[in-house]
């Protein structure tokens, strides 16, 4: 086999695993349970809170993501206001200011106790769930009055019983947990849309 052919085999596997993720997503009570965490989220909004979100590298990319798909637009045929959303990542200058002078452990925690309110959603994403900064950031919200939503992998990881609620990707491998994540983070996005559109909350134009 050349080498090519060996990355081509190697890539129809990778695809593989992927529709297996989502496979497993659909046969699963995921559906209901997003619809659940969707319906917490649009009270939220509604009632004048705000949804937060973080995670570490590429989970950190996909709070960024889907804090920009509710805070600009989601889908170019809805075209509504802007929605409060924002992903705790921050800046380069407060990430890096507060690893500094207080340790990495604690820059989500920092800013939830900072910028959230009784009220407000924040969303975690880890793929381990062992992500000290997340865990940290959890415990603080849930003194503050704060749902904590875990998008989660594997097992759970030890985030699990700080998570209000929680979607488990039952899979091993980080880059599939990644696009079970993201897809399901995409129907959670429409969800939201949808139902404050429903209610009244924003316009559709």
């Amino acid at each position: 086999m050349t080498g090519n052919a060996h990355r081509a085999r190697l890539v129809r596997g990778l695809l593989g695993r992927s529709i297996e993720v989502k496979r497993a997503l659909i046969e699963g009570d995921y559906p209901e349970r997003l619809v659940d965490i969707g319906e917490l989220c649009i009270g939220a909004l509604a009632s004048g809170g705000k949804l937060m979100f973080c995670g570490n590298g590429g989970s950190a990319a996909d709070a960024q993501h889907l804090a920009a798909e509710l805070l600009v637009r989601l889908r170019p045929e809805v075209d509504r206001q802007g929605l409060p959303a924002i992903a705790l990542a921050l800046d380069t200058s407060s990430l890096t200011a507060c690893a500094n002078d207080y340790g990495y452990d604690f820059v989500y925690e920092r800013a939830t106790r900072a910028l959230g309110r009784r009220g407000d959603v924040l969303i975690g994403i880890t793929t381990s769930g062992k992500s000290t900064n997340v865990i940290r950031a959890f415990q603080a919200a849930r003194q503050m009055g704060i749902t904590t939503v875990g998008f989660l992998g594997g097992g759970g990881g030890p985030i699990l019983p700080d998570c209000d609620r929680a979607i488990v990707v039952p899979f091993a491998e980080t880059g599939r947990i990644q696009e079970g994540h993201i897809a399901l983070g995409h129907a959670l996005m429409e969800i939201i849309e949808d139902g404050l559109i429903d209610c009244g909350y924003i316009g559709k134009v």
